[in-house]
Parts: structure tokens; C-alpha cells; sequence
């Protein structure tokens, strides 16, 4: 039987819906919704059509989890019905993304031990409302939600220490598998794509070579307890050492969902860090790029990829687009598994030049359309690209060359 497009690659976009909350410089604490701060509230039916008309066949897409799930067995579905409704009207397939860098006031943060059985809950409550749905992404890039809200001290808790990074990084890969258990329980042909941020850290000297070292094997730790790949000895120690019990570590092991996995490799200019000796690091710029870094994650999971997310401001935009599908299209031919790219977002996003820190309102020009819904290079060059290499891809994935 001949495959489909869709079955074949996946070209995505997204539609940003962070909300973590921060704290104002007042000390008062704020919700940053990113729909609200783009207008998507007011223009989800226009957005949903702009994604239709780039022949976009993927929409990474969640309706804001902490407005959906108002208590214990208690939700609002009013927006989501919406949503998902004109989605299947306009044949656009969700990756249905249920939790994004924030959860509801009334669970707390990611300190919470009781969020994964809570969100779990949730998830199974979403499957079971829309049970045709297929493609999930659980939680959204848990190693960056643990690290800016429970290291950094940017988000949510705003706690800094390593043991708080741990609880939230454990607390958020529970969650995550536990959510994929109760899907399958409603939708078994579902399929889980991890978007997760694909770092190297470069050192700067001799001398930080061994940090170094220490953080490369640290950015595997929410894929490695997901997948429940085995840590090495370094690793182990250090969860260990910062609160993780071997109980918890056992049931990772115990709980892989693996088969049902797409790993979502995230890439970025800002992915790559310079380390120094004492511990600092910082932005390196692209160096390795997304074909070595992701040549890395594969070599470790051997789990289909996806590129998941990309994109830098204008004017580089357009030039990022062909280079980073450069990198995707020769990973493909040489027989890495990979199954979408994805550029993100469809508009404009608002205050991500701060990782949204600051309510500044500032637009950052890294849509396929800015706010007034108006398209933009990058757009119309996706759009181009989209519609040349669909069908080549086609007949790559039989083996055959032009």
C-alpha cells in the first residue's frame, strides 16, 4: 500500500502558548500568556487559516492548560472545542501540546509532587474528549522549564539551587510519561513528539574541559529519564546527591512508553554555550550547528526525529530556514530517521527577547506572520519550500535519487 505525505514528513509550525508566570520588578507575580500578548485569542479562526494556506500539514497546538484545567476533575473546554473542531474542518493535524512552561495556579509549580498524577489526569481527560487526536507533545522542553524556573529563578518557583532543578526535572518527566500511559489507554495508535532543546556546551579552555563534560551529559537527563535510558555513573550520583531517591530512578526504568516515541530535537542560535573554569557560561553562537548536535541525540535514543522548532529574527530569518533544512534534509539522506521540520511560530512572538522575564510588550520578528497577520519573507519562502521538496520526499523515502 503507498504511504501517504503525512505519513511520510511532517511540516509543522506552531502557535506559541507559553505561560509561566514571572515576577514584576514591584515583586507582584504575572501570568505571561503569549496567545493573549500575539491575539490569538481574538484571531484563532483567521490564525488556524493562515496555517491552511501555507500547506502546512502539522500544527504543534495546545489550548492553555492553566485555563483548561481548573481543579482536580474539573475542566473548561469551551476554547479547546473550538479550536480542535476548525482544526479537523481545515484538515490541519494537531501535535497536541499539553503543557507549556506553566501550570495552574491552583497546582502550584513544578516543586508540586502531586503535579504528574494531576497532570496525568488531565491527560487522559483531553484523550478521552478528543479521542481521534494522535500526535502529542506532553510536556514542551523539560530540561528548559526545569532549568529557568527551578535554576535560573526566572519562572515559577524562581528557585536557583541544583536540588530544586532535580525535584522540578523529575517532577516534569513523571508527569510526561505518566501523561503518555493514560493516553494510549484511549488512543492506542497515539504517538508522543518530545520537543525537547538540543544544547553543547564548547569549553573555553583546557581547564573547563571537565564542566564541560559534566553539562554535555547533564542536557540528555529529561530525555534519559523519559525514555529511561540508562545514566552514567556521573549522572546517577549527581541526581542522587540532589534529591532523587533510587526508587524514583527504578520507576523510569520500569515505565518506557519508547515505542511510541518521535525524539523533537529544538535548535537555536542561543543552543550552544562557551563554559569557563569557573562554571560560567555563555552564548557561543552556532558552531556545531543542528546536523552534529542532533547526530548526537540519535546516536544516543536511535528514536525517529523531528526538528521541532527554529527560527531567529529578521533579517536572518530566510537564510536560518535554508540553512537549518540544509541540515535536516542531509540527515535524512544519510539514513538518520528523520520525519518533520517544523518552523516556529506562525506569528510573531512577544517578549522572548527577555525569555519572557520582562513585560516589555516588545515584538520579536520571528513569525511566518507578524501581528497584523501579515506574511513575511520567511513565510513566503517556507511556503515555497514546502511546496518543492513535499513530493521529492516522497520519493526519497523509497530510496530512489533524481
Amino acid at each position: 500500500m503507498n504511504k501517504t505525505l503525512s505519513e511520510d514528513f511532517m511540516f509543522a509550525t506552531g502557535i506559541e502558548n507559553s505561560y509561566p508566570t514571572i515576577q514584576l520588578p514591584d515583586g507582584s507575580i504575572k501570568r505571561v500568556d503569549e496567545m493573549e500578548k500575539t491575539g490569538h485569542y481574538q484571531h484563532w479562526g483567521s490564525d488556524l487559516e493562515l496555517v491552511q494556506s501555507m500547506d502546512i500539514t502539522h500544527l504543534r497546538y495546545g489550548p492553555p492548560y492553566y485555563k483548561t484545567h481548573l481543579g482536580p476533575g474539573k475542566y473548561d473546554w469551551d476554547f479547546a472545542d473550538l479550536i480542535f473542531k476548525r482544526l479537523k474542518e481545515l484538515n490541519i493535524n494537531p501535535i497536541v501540546d499539553l503543557c507549556h512552561f506553566g501550570v495552574p495556579d491552583w497546582i502550584g509549580n513544578f516543586q508540586n509532587p502531586d503535579f504528574p498524577a494531576y497532570f496525568a489526569e488531565y491527560a487522559r481527560a483531553f484523550a478521552e474528549r478528543f479521542p481521534y487526536l494522535q500526535h502529542y507533545t506532553p510536556i514542551n522542553e523539560i530540561f528548559i522549564t526545569a532549568t529557568f524556573s527551578a535554576l535560573y529563578g526566572w519562572w515559577n518557583e524562581r528557585l536557583t539551587s541544583e536540588t530544586t532543578f532535580v525535584t522540578a526535572l523529575k517532577h516534569c518527566c513523571k508527569a510526561n510519561v505518566m501523561a503518555m500511559q493514560e493516553i494510549l489507554k484511549v488512543q492506542p495508535n497515539a504517538i508522543f513528539i518530545q520537543s525537547e532543546s538540543s544544547e553543547f556546551f564548547h569549553p573555553a579552555y583546557p581547564t573547563a574541559q571537565k564542566i564541560a563534560n559534566f553539562l554535555n551529559e547533564k542536557r540528555f537527563l529529561s530525555l534519559d529519564l523519559t525514555y529511561g535510558y540508562p545514566l552514567t555513573a556521573s549522572m546517577y550520583l549527581y541526581l542522587m546527591s540532589n534529591g532523587m531517591t533510587k526508587e524514583e530512578y527504578c520507576w523510569f526504568q520500569d515505565n518506557q512508553v519508547t515505542a511510541s516515541c518521535i525524539m523533537g530535537n529544538d535548535y537555536y542560535i542561543t543552543n550552544e554555550h562557551v563554559v569557563y573554569p569557573d562554571g560560567r557560561t555563555e552564548g557561543s553562537g552556532e558552531i556545531f550547528g543542528y546536523y552534529v548536535i542532533t547526530h548526537q541525540y540519535y546516536s544516543r535514543y536511535r528514536l525517529p526525529i523531528m526538528h521541532t522548532e527554529t527560527n531567529i529574527s529578521m533579517p536572518h530569518s530566510v537564510s536560518w530556514l535554508y540553512k537549518e533544512w540544509a541540515n535536516v534534509h542531509q540527515l535524512k539522506r544519510d539514513g538518520v530517521p528523520v520525519v518533520g521540520f517544523t518552523w516556529y511560530s506562525l506569528l510573531h512572538q512577544v517578549d522572548w527577547d527577555s525569555a519572557l522575564r520582562n513585560d516589555a510588550g516588545n515584538v520579536n520578528e520571528l513569525g511566518l506572520f507578524d501581528l497584523n497577520r501579515q506574511i513575511m519573507p520567511v513565510g513566503k519562502a517556507y511556503k515555497k519550500l514546502i511546496q518543492q521538496w513535499r513530493d521529492v520526499l516522497v520519493v526519497e523515502s523509497y530510496g530512489l535519487d533524481f
